[in-house]
């Protein structure tokens, strides 16, 4: 129900936050990396990021998942990780909902990365696979669309549907 009123823009997303932490009122550090250990990942993210690190630039996630989250992708190669500032489960505080963040920030933090080295809008290419990456594909050119939902795959210069990751990443290089 979170997710689709979600989706229909019936809640913002610190107030998705606020609900989520109060179903996870359980949840553990030692959790979450058991999470992320056994989750089902898109195959090819630790040969993308080498590659991208390989040719002297970075790679960037911006997610509005929670950052205790988050922050283990950093551990498969991801330079920059940008992500909804939580609590540290087990939560002893509640949800700042400045800390969460919104489709328009992904614009705001790719802007801000872009310019602070300099690059054109033409160097960057977003991946993103669901309507929270709309914002983001309208401001960039190059824009692939992985797995994502039919609005996203409209709005993207290239669609791509699999399991490989270095596949979406050629196509974002050509």
């Amino acid at each position: 129900e979170l997710e689709r009123g979600f989706a229909a823009e019936e809640i913002s997303a610190s107030e998705f936050a606020v609900e989520m932490r109060a179903l996870w009122v359980e949840l553990t550090a030692e959790l979450v990396a058991e999470v992320v250990a056994d989750a089902p990942w898109i195959d090819g993210i630790e040969d993308v990021c080498l590659d991208i690190a390989e040719r002297g630039e970075r790679s960037m996630l911006i997610t509005m998942s929670p950052d205790f989250f988050a922050q283990h992708l950093g551990d498969r190669g991801i330079d920059i990780v940008h992500a909804s500032q939580w609590p540290a489960p087990p939560f002893a505080a509640p949800i700042d909902p400045a800390g969460i963040l919104s489709p328009a920030d992904k614009v705001r933090l790719t802007e801000a990365e872009r310019a602070a080295h300099g690059l054109p809008r033409r160097a960057c290419v977003a991946y993103g696979d669901s309507m929270s990456d709309l914002p983001l594909f309208a401001v960039l050119d190059n824009t692939v669309a992985v797995n994502a939902d039919t609005a996203l795959e409209r709005a993207a210069r290239v669609a791509y549907r699999g399991e490989d990751l270095r596949v979406a990443y050629a196509h974002g290089r050509a």
